[in-house]
């Protein structure tokens, strides 16, 4: 069973309905009680830094999560999920993210921000994540702020302004800056992918 944290998000449906396309079970948790009932976590993102943490405490479920990743257990971080697994971020600089990667959520230098709509995300690294999909495929983004330089296990890579990291890995703790929910055929395979082979 896949939990997906509910902090209010506004990407919740999408992700549940693309897990259900793919006949995955899944399930919202919005609470630690919720949690103790799935194998894997999604933590999805639409919204700010320092209002998603605000929201996690709020929820009991910060303590949960940061619990769910220092035991490595399976993790996916979509869009402000991944820059949630990072140290800071230039939105909330008072604020601390999940810190499994060293690096800060920086303004997208870019002439049109945010950066929205499909890019390329290069694969820099061979990964069970990227089964059935090729060197280079394209996924839909819609982000503010971006990691441009990190010590992690970077997976892809995506040029917007700068080139900036698009997947990361850390053991069974993985994050992805673009909206597989919202990536037509290439992001199905990439959540069944993370569901059944990660």
């Amino acid at each position: 069973m896949i939990g997906v944290i509910d902090y209010g998000a506004g990407n919740l449906n999408s992700v549940l309905k693309a897990l259900a396309w793919l006949n995955l079970p899944a399930r919202l948790v919005s609470s630690p009680e919720d949690a103790a009932t799935v194998e894997k976590l999604i933590i999805p993102g639409v919204g700010s830094f320092g209002a998603a943490l605000s929201e996690l405490r709020k929820r009991n479920l910060y303590q949960t999560v940061d619990l769910w990743i220092k035991e490595n257990r399976p993790l996916l971080g979509i869009c402000l999920g991944f820059q949630l697994l990072f140290q800071r971020s230039e939105e909330s600089p008072e604020e601390h993210g999940f810190s499994i990667f060293q690096g800060i959520c920086q303004k997208i230098k870019a002439s049109k921000v945010p950066h929205m709509g499909w890019n390329k995300v290069k694969f820099v690294q061979p990964d069970p994540l990227f089964t059935g999909l090729p060197l280079e495929e394209y996924f839909y983004f819609v982000h503010s702020y971006a990691v441009f330089q990190t010590n992690g296990s970077v997976l892809g890579l995506t040029d917007y302004g700068n080139q900036f990291v698009s997947v990361i890995k850390s053991g069974r703790i993985y994050g992805v800056q673009f909206h597989p929910e919202k990536s037509g055929q290439a992001g199905l395979q990439l959540l069944q992918n993370w569901g059944t082979k990660c």
